[in-house]
């Protein structure tokens, strides 16, 4: 089988989500005088814990937090924004984006993303990785008016790339929105283990590392 494209998931596949959080999370507590009151590492663990991997939006997010703490003289909104405008600044790759990606594209494999989100935030967060230019499509849940695991966002992928489901690759981190959509949609799924889903996953290949994909497509090729 010839794979002509591989699409990616981007939070907890491309970008590693929980250490960028927690650098940021480390950053705003810094800047924000008002939040300091409370003791930094209890601060950012519980922003992350509230965050549940980025499935919980920052709004409810800065809500609890500002309750729990009692923190005075600001205001949920401000952290929000802030969050909106700054997250990109702390966005870290996992080990071997790089390379993996332009192994494939050396191969002549097409790339797109497809990745659920607020349109201009999960963009620029995109960008910030520095792969933008390797990438031939990109699609983003609330641009789109789809969202995965709706198999139309796939298939608008595939066509927008030219490509037929049974020679694309999906790489995702997420058994249901990621894997069983993908395949759901007729390509292949490649399931990325992060920690985050401990059940069994009905994936076409297992990786927990970037630098495993390309040994993928060459299985499948042969």
């Amino acid at each position: 089988m010839s794979i002509k494209a591989v699409l990616f998931d981007l939070d907890g596949t491309l970008l590693d989500r929980d250490a960028s959080l927690v650098h940021f999370a480390c950053d705003q507590h810094d800047r924000f005088p008002q939040l300091q009151l409370v003791d930094k590492d209890i601060y950012v663990q519980k922003f992350t814990e509230l965050d549940q991997h980025g499935y919980v939006w920052k709004d409810k997010v800065y809500r609890q937090l500002l309750d729990e703490f009692r923190v005075q003289g600001l205001d949920w909104t401000d952290l929000l924004e802030d969050y909106l405008n700054a997250f990109q600044r702390h966005c870290r790759p996992y080990p071997h984006l790089l390379k993996m990606l332009m192994d494939l594209t050396n191969r002549g494999i097409k790339l797109a993303l497809v990745s659920n989100g607020y349109g201009q935030f999960q963009y620029d967060n995109f960008k910030a990785l520095g792969i933008g230019h390797l990438f031939d499509e990109v699609l983003i849940s609330e641009w789109e008016g789809l969202r995965k695991p709706d198999p139309a966002i796939f298939i608008r992928a595939l066509g927008k790339l030219g490509v037929q489901a049974e020679n694309a690759l999906f790489v995702g981190d997420h058994p249901i929105n990621d894997i069983k959509a993908s395949r759901n949609a007729g390509m292949r799924a490649v399931w990325k283990r992060n920690g985050v889903a401990e059940q069994e996953v009905d994936a076409d290949a297992v990786i927990d590392d970037l630098d495993e994909i390309m040994r993928i497509v060459l299985d499948l090729e042969r």
